[in-house]
């Protein structure tokens, strides 16, 4: 009777202390919850390029070359919204992508003003370049890339209006390889059916994600010679068969060569190896935007029904989520491509409120719940 009095009190006297700690905790912090995470918002990050009385289109991509060069792939100017504040906008508004909007170029009156489509900024957003020398090529701007183990830093686009992706010189002077026939879709060696991403082998092999229409992975060589393909045409929105996809969204690729594909109707990440062969697949993603594989091995993701970012091991095992929807600045509302600089800054490109956001990390945090640096060329690769 003694022993189990003792072991009450022993208990209880754990229990106090354990309550009077948190309550202790507790009396030290006030509220809880907040908008971005593991990350603080840039204000006023970037600077309108649209000038007075409007601004940016659909932000469809983003790239942080380095954290004073960051590239900008928008679908054109819009007029603000009605309270004159850029970036800003008063309530959640329809996507920037339609509201009457026309980007197939048919009728001028509904075409977006087609300038500033792909811009580079600094690292306090002032605009440093604009490359309108090729508007007349893009119809629905989609991704922004520049291969990790690219010496010359030639700069990739994709555009799945135009049917097209293109390589050019870091300097945007010279276009040196175009894929695909613009605006002709297709299902062979050089045509594509609305692509959506590229990832690259160290050696310059690259892979692209086709995408909408078409559902499958084509492969090539550095010099844009086809080499294979696969994926077949599944049952959205619950197909669960090895290599059968819808919304092919985005594309990456780790360390030991494994592609890891956006199966984003499915709401799933599929896993091959470099020659299609399937290997595994992590259901339960709900709609993957983006797919990003940093340095250190670990897959992040921008989901597009939560507008959450999430953070897996390789073994598909999510280790953070955080984010917010909504249309206020630090909320995402359809995060279609983000990037990371070599400052741990993250970018951001909302496709569905028509605006790029930069945040830095929170002072303290802890590195793990933050998105990793990308992909270096080393020795070992």
């Amino acid at each position: 009777m003694i022993d189990e009095l003792r072991k009450r009190a022993v208990s209880t006297a754990l229990v106090l202390l354990v309550t009077g700690a948190a309550t202790a905790g507790m009396a030290q912090e006030k509220g809880g919850g907040d908008v971005t995470g593991p990350y603080e918002l840039v204000p006023n990050w970037p600077q309108n390029p649209c000038g007075l009385g409007y601004q940016v289109g659909s932000a469809g991509g983003i790239f942080a070359e380095s954290p004073n060069r960051v590239y900008i792939f928008q679908r054109g100017c819009l007029p603000e919204l009605k309270d004159g504040t850029w970036g800003e906008p008063d309530s959640l508004i329809p996507s920037r992508n339609a509201s009457g909007w026309d980007l197939s170029q048919k009728d001028p009156k509904r075409h977006p003003r087609w300038d500033n489509v792909l811009l580079i900024v600094d690292r306090d957003g002032k605009k440093i370049d604009s490359w309108e020398q090729y508007n007349h090529m893009f119809v629905r701007p989609h991704k922004v890339l520049i291969n990790p183990y690219d010496p010359e830093r030639h700069v990739w686009l994709v555009d799945d209006g135009s049917q097209q992706l293109w390589k050019i010189t870091n300097d945007g002077k010279k276009i040196v390889m175009t894929l695909g026939e613009f605006k002709v879709q297709g299902n062979d060696e050089k045509h594509f059916a609305r692509p959506t991403d590229i990832a690259w082998l160290p050696d310059g092999t690259f892979f692209v994600s086709d995408g909408y229409v078409n559902t499958r992975v084509v492969k090539f060589d550095k010099d844009g010679k086809f080499l294979l393909t696969w994926g077949q045409k599944g049952n959205e929105p619950n197909e669960t068969r090895p290599g059968y996809m819808n919304t092919v969204h985005s594309i990456a690729i780790d360390k030991q060569r494994r592609v890891y594909v956006a199966d984003r109707a499915n709401s799933r990440i599929q896993i091959f190896d470099e020659n299609g062969k399937f290997l595994d697949v992590w259901p339960g993603v709900p709609r993957p935007y983006y797919i990003y594989m940093s340095d250190d091995q670990h897959l992040s993701i921008s989901d597009g029904r939560t507008s959450k970012f999430t953070k897996f091991d390789l073994n598909g095992k999510l280790l953070s989520s955080w984010g917010t929807f909504g249309a206020m600045p630090g909320g995402f509302w359809g995060v279609h491509q983000f990037s990371v600089d070599s400052e741990g800054n993250l970018y951001t490109a909302d496709v569905h409120v028509g605006r790029p956001q930069k945040f830095r990390p929170k002072p303290g945090v802890n590195p793990a719940l933050l998105v990793g640096v990308p992909m270096k060329a080393t020795a070992s690769n």
